[in-house]
């Protein structure tokens, strides 16, 4: 279990989240949802030890960091790493031995190729797979789904499944809302830094409905599109 207690972060004079209250179980899946800017990153970074905030993050996980994959919405790679260094990096991390990591490519990418000239795609499937084979116990996802064609974003709802069946715990956010639909127990919404809204599974497309008209209210009108 991962509970939040108040937490609030500052850049300066600029608070990006303001206490936040949150507990995230074993074989749940939690999508945090919210415009551009809402905080739903700086959250992520916070539960994953990357920045300092005020507040509490408590977890029966000691030291919490060490037990989460983190998917960060633009993964970053060194210039002269192949895709198999990577992964093996990674794993090296974890203290994972893996022996023939073709055998676990399951987005077929090309393990020797530089993963800086890998596509968007490519590289988030490569980031993916990396925090996949390190066997964290905690999994967050910042648009897991972003950039990455039809097939694999398939096979990415699958694998958040799979993990909630191994009683895993799962943090995504997408702006694609099918996709929370489809794995997720609870959405949380956030709105300028707070948290406005927990939703469950049978309220979703009410949600959906409230934001969408929240979002388009008469703005295409006004663009009077001819």
């Amino acid at each position: 279990m991962i509970e939040i207690k108040d937490l609030t972060k500052k850049y300066g004079d600029k608070i990006v989240l303001k206490n936040i209250n949150l507990q995230f179980n074993k074989g749940k899946v939690y999508g945090i949802v919210g415009e551009n800017g809402a905080g739903k990153t700086t959250l992520f970074r916070c539960i994953s030890g990357l920045e300092k905030y005020d507040g509490e993050i408590k977890s029966e996980l000691n030291p919490l960091k060490n037990y989460i994959g983190l998917l960060l919405t633009n993964p970053y790679f060194f210039t002269r790493i192949t895709g198999r260094e990577y992964l093996q990096l990674l794993c090296n991390a974890r203290k994972i031995k893996i022996e023939d990591f073709e055998k676990q490519n399951i987005f077929n990418l090309p393990l020797n190729q530089y993963a800086s000239t890998y596509s968007t795609g490519m590289k988030k499937k490569l980031a993916i797979t990396a925090i996949l084979l390190q066997k964290n116990k905690v999994f967050i996802l910042d648009e897991p789904y972003n950039g990455v064609d039809i097939q694999s974003n398939l096979i990415i709802t699958e694998l958040i499944l799979e993990l909630k069946k191994l009683n895993k715990t799962l943090i995504i956010s997408s702006h694609i809302f099918s996709t929370l639909n489809d794995t997720c127990d609870e959405i949380h919404l956030l709105e300028k830094g707070e948290l406005i809204k927990t939703v469950q599974k049978e309220d979703f497309k009410k949600l959906e409905e409230e934001m969408k008209t929240t979002a388009i209210g008469n703005k295409v009108k006004k663009m009077n599109l001819k």
